[in-house]
């Protein structure tokens, strides 16, 4: 089989891969810069109460933090009358489901929110295999204030408010990570929240495909090649 791609000495390739480097380096002194944009970003307080529902019962979101004073939500797609979640979320799910644990020696509380009842959030998690928290939103409003959901009356109009901006789309649910912070005096705050491929870098099997030759070898960003992890064959 033929290479169809530049093969050179070892000498030629280390001096391209040094010049990589530097792009590299580039990239992580950027992404630094941006992470501490991040961090600076103004903070609303959240006033509004929201009530979940979880195995361990009824939770505000205030105790959704567990003692801790950070706590990342990932908005898990999985709407009341689908019979299973989003198969891409069930990869990022596969990538923070072992992260929890460690993510709590930081002072930080992870948690999955979706609107599908509990009991069908309980049967997915218990075939995955999945230990995390994975609380039910349903009966608030707490999925359409964070703009992952959307109302029937929005889609009809043809648009809705996603990612901070206008996008056309059919889907009542996407994809979503939501940050929030509490303070000493018990205050909520909302600090950041990201969607579309801004959940990109959450996940780290795509961190691994774009190291390999192939790429993410997707003719579309929508992964429509993923499967839930026991259903892939071979």
């Amino acid at each position: 089989m033929s290479v169809d791609h530049a093969v050179v000495s070892p000498d030629a390739w280390l001096q391209a891969r040094q010049l990589l480097l530097e792009k590299e380096k580039e990239f992580t002194r950027l992404r630094d810069e941006l992470s501490a944009a991040r961090r600076a970003l103004p903070w609303e307080r959240v006033d509004k109460d929201y009530v979940f529902h979880g195995s361990h019962g009824r939770a505000s979101l205030a105790e959704l933090f567990a003692g801790k004073s950070q706590l990342v939500v990932y908005h898990f797609m999985f709407a009341p009358e689908w019979e299973t979640p989003c198969k891409s979320c069930s990869w990022w799910a596969d990538n923070f489901e072992r992260n929890v644990i460690h993510l709590a020696q930081r002072d930080v509380t992870l948690v999955a929110i979706s609107r599908a009842p509990l009991a069908k959030l309980e049967a997915f998690k218990q075939r995955m295999g999945w230990t995390f928290d994975w609380l039910s939103a349903a009966g608030n409003d707490f999925a359409y204030d964070y703009r992952v959901s959307f109302r029937p009356e929005q889609l009809s109009a043809g648009e809705v408010t996603y990612n901070y901006r206008r996008l056309k789309t059919s889907m009542s649910d996407l994809p979503g990570i939501s940050v929030f912070y509490c303070g000493a005096d018990g205050a909520i705050y909302h600090t950041y929240s990201c969607y579309s491929r801004g959940v990109d870098m959450m996940n780290a099997g795509y961190h691994y495909l774009d190291l390999v030759p192939k790429g993410r070898d997707e003719a579309t960003p929508n992964q429509g090649w993923v499967r839930y992890r026991d259903e892939y064959g071979g």
